[in-house]
């Protein structure tokens, strides 16, 4: 590294000065208090924010454009630049940026990984580690001159804000996937492919029921009485079976509401899976999580036929009479999982077996019905996957790019000497 090239490497507290003042009484009630809750793990912006009232204990102040640096649990990586005057925990370090320092650029190097790891290493404490100033302040990072911190920052902000609309349209999406899905499963689609009115307009259409009111082409039976087949996948040790490649195993940890993830899975030998044979799954069968998310489904691809499972809860659904998808979104929705936890209730070990399956009240819509309901969720399912894929390569892209741009390794200079030309 050059002299020059060195010269663009200073310790943090030439970037930032930590801000000491505290209050307890007097405060004004109507600002604003940031906790910790409030500061999302790894994100820029902050999540929330409660009045001062709220907080009767001693808080440090901070302005506008100060970095609020989460000093509790450091490992949680929690940073953001404050966007309004306010009152925070002390659990946060208040740390104003310097004359001629960008405060947007100051609070992305703040976030960077070499600063997480390094409050990380210099914490104190087990239960509640926490980091100092004293340890962060002698850190040395990337500085260069405030017109280049200025379009790193610019750089990063667009990212930012394109991570930020991109989770808001996540979150959109999946409120208006529970409401379609509550309009479905309790209205569902009449022969002109619309929903039905609400029961309050039309209580003709309606009739009563274990789940509430439901279209009076409907009927409400046990998950048992819709399926040939409820099994539990294996149960005991399968360590001994494992393969670098093999026949897939599938646990827990692989099923998500609607969908079966590939990573981490795991494959088991032929042998093991002849000797499993009851818990052998094909495709269209449902497999439904016991333990941590009880009741979480997903069914069974194509790609998956043949496989076998690790402790989960298999259905296989009469096809004439229950549609596979149908049975998951239902189990996935906040009508199925009420029912899970009612057949909980009172359970020591908050399991979801076989037994609370074979009871689970299910709505059974005329298979076509069934079909339409689905196809009307994959819908918004199609395009949430799309934005969570997109979410992923906005991440991934941010990640790279900051890297480049705080530590160096990429000069934006050229970007600066065009716009001056």
């Amino acid at each position: 590294m050059s002299d020059d090239e060195a010269s663009l490497y200073r310790a943090l507290s030439a970037l930032v000065s930590p801000v000491d003042t505290k209050i307890t009484v007097r405060k004004d009630p109507i600002k604003p208090y940031v906790g910790l809750e409030n500061i999302p793990s790894r994100g820029a912006h902050l999540v929330g924010w409660a009045i001062a009232s709220s907080s009767i204990s001693t808080n440090a102040i901070f302005q506008a454009g100060d970095i609020l640096f989460g000093k509790l649990r450091p490992n949680l990586r929690k940073c953001v630049v404050a966007p309004f005057d306010g009152y925070c925990s002390t659990d946060i370090l208040v740390l104003r940026p310097n004359t001629g320092i960008d405060p947007s650029f100051a609070g992305k190097v703040l976030r960077t990984e070499l600063v997480g790891a390094a409050a990380e290493m210099t914490s104190v404490g087990t239960k509640m580690p926490r980091t100092s100033w004293k340890h962060l302040s002698e850190l040395g990072v990337f500085c260069p001159g405030f017109p280049e911190q200025s379009k790193i920052a610019q750089i990063l902000d667009t990212l930012d804000t394109a991570i930020h609309e991109t989770e808001a349209i996540i979150a959109k999406l999946k409120a208006v996937k529970q409401g379609l899905l509550h309009d479905l499963l309790t209205r569902g689609i009449d022969s002109n492919g619309e929903l039905r009115p609400p029961q309050a307009e039309a209580p003709q259409l309606y009739k009563e029921s274990p789940l509430g009111w439901i279209p009076k082409e409907w009927e409400i039976g046990p998950a048992a009485t819709y399926c040939d087949r409820l099994t539990v996948g294996v149960v005991n040790t399968a360590t001994h079976a494992y393969v670098p490649e093999g026949v897939p195993f599938i646990r827990s940890q692989n099923v998500r509401a609607n969908q079966i993830m590939l990573e981490d899975l795991l494959h088991v030998t032929q042998r093991f899976n002849r000797e499993q044979i009851k818990s052998v799954l094909r495709e269209g069968d449902v497999v439904i999580v016991r333990t941590g998310y009880p009741g979480t489904a997903a069914v069974i691809p194509a790609s998956l036929d043949g496989s076998n499972c690790f402790s989960l809860v298999v259905a296989t659904p009469q096809r004439q009479r229950l549609n596979s998808s149908f049975l998951a979104q239902y189990m996935n929705a906040p009508m199925g999982q009420r029912q899970v936890s009612r057949l909980q209730f009172g359970s020591a070990q908050h399991n979801f077996n076989i037994g609370e399956m074979r009871i689970l009240p299910v709505p059974r819509a005329p298979l076509p019905e069934q079909r339409a309901i689905v196809a009307s969720v994959l819908q918004v399912d199609v395009r949430l996957t799309a934005e969570e894929s997109w979410l992923k390569a906005l991440r991934a892209t941010a990640l790279g790019v900051e890297e480049d741009l705080l530590t160096g390794r990429v000069r934006v200079t050229p970007l600066l000497e065009h716009a001056a030309s």
